[in-house]
């Protein structure tokens, strides 16, 4: 088989997984047939996944969010944070308006987030 071609062929595909792998650990060798097994079988399914089940990058918004979840912010103290309005924030938060390269620069370095997701890249 060189690849999965329909959900009843991924769904088998998960089951033989979640049957090999108390099988097969660190210390299990290359060549055993359960190693080899599983790892061309996870490939198959990697492969349907991606083509299937494809993961987005998250949205500046998405991530944005998140780091104020987990950083215990509110948008009051966000804002204060990286230096604009809590209106100005409130519109970066619901995709109104984009913040300018000086305040991008703020939120990347105040809020470790990589300047790509920021811009968009």
């Amino acid at each position: 088989m060189t690849e999965i071609i329909n959900e009843q062929q991924y769904e088998v595909a998960l089951q033989r997984i979640e049957e090999l792998l108390p099988l097969v650990d660190d210390s299990t060798p290359t060549n055993d047939r359960n190693y080899v097994e599983l790892d061309m079988i996870s490939s198959l399914v990697s492969d349907y996944e991606e083509k299937y089940y494809p993961i987005e990058k998250p949205s500046f918004i998405d991530i944005l969010k998140l780091r104020m979840y987990e950083m215990g912010l509110t948008q009051k103290s966000m804002s204060k944070l990286i230096g604009v309005s809590p209106s100005r924030l409130s519109n970066y938060m619901t995709g109104k308006s984009e913040p300018t390269l000086k305040v991008a620069r703020e939120i990347s370095k105040k809020l470790n987030i990589s300047a790509d997701i920021i811009l968009g890249v």
